[in-house]
């Protein structure tokens, strides 16, 4: 069991890692690039980017951290693990703020989005008052999942080598 649980907390830290790094690459490059884009090109690109990130390999990031973390919890407290708190931490970090960030904010925007049709008068209006806000939930997602990727770190330190 200890085996099965150190790969666990290996995996979580990876999947962690994983997501953090995608929403970390939005918040210092990708919509400080549309930004500096005309509207039109920003929308039409972040269109192009958000049907595009349903797929099978984000899937498992977005979906299997919390579901890695979760079968890392309960592996945490059937080997005793001392820090099984600080992976619980990890897992509601990640599945409340950073899941349900997603799933009630950005993703209704992304979709409201995606009914604007180009070209557009109001494109920059439209981008105007897109963008902010989503930045300011994604830099929110960012955050949280930095936090779970951090608390994971913290459980990985606290796991003992079998001897």
């Amino acid at each position: 069991m200890p085996f099965v649980f150190r790969t666990f907390l290996i995996l979580s830290l990876l999947e962690a890692g994983a997501i953090f790094g995608f929403f970390y690459a939005w918040v210092c490059s990708t919509m400080w690039g549309l930004d500096a884009a005309p509207p039109e090109v920003a929308i039409a690109a972040m269109q192009a980017m958000n049907a595009s990130v349903r797929n099978g390999v984000f899937a498992v990031s977005f979906f299997g951290t919390p579901l890695v973390l979760v079968l890392t919890l309960v592996l945490a407290f059937a080997t005793g693990h001392r820090r099984a708190g600080v992976i619980l931490a990890a897992a509601l970090v990640c599945a409340v703020a950073s899941v349900l960030a997603t799933m009630s904010v950005n993703v209704p925007m992304n979709q409201a989005l995606a009914q604007v049709t180009l070209p557009s008068d109001q494109a920059g209006a439209i981008w105007a008052a897109y963008s902010g806000p989503w930045q300011l939930w994604n830099t929110l997602r960012t955050v949280t999942s930095g936090a779970a990727l951090l608390l994971v770190g913290l459980a990985v330190m606290h796991a003992r080598a079998p001897r």
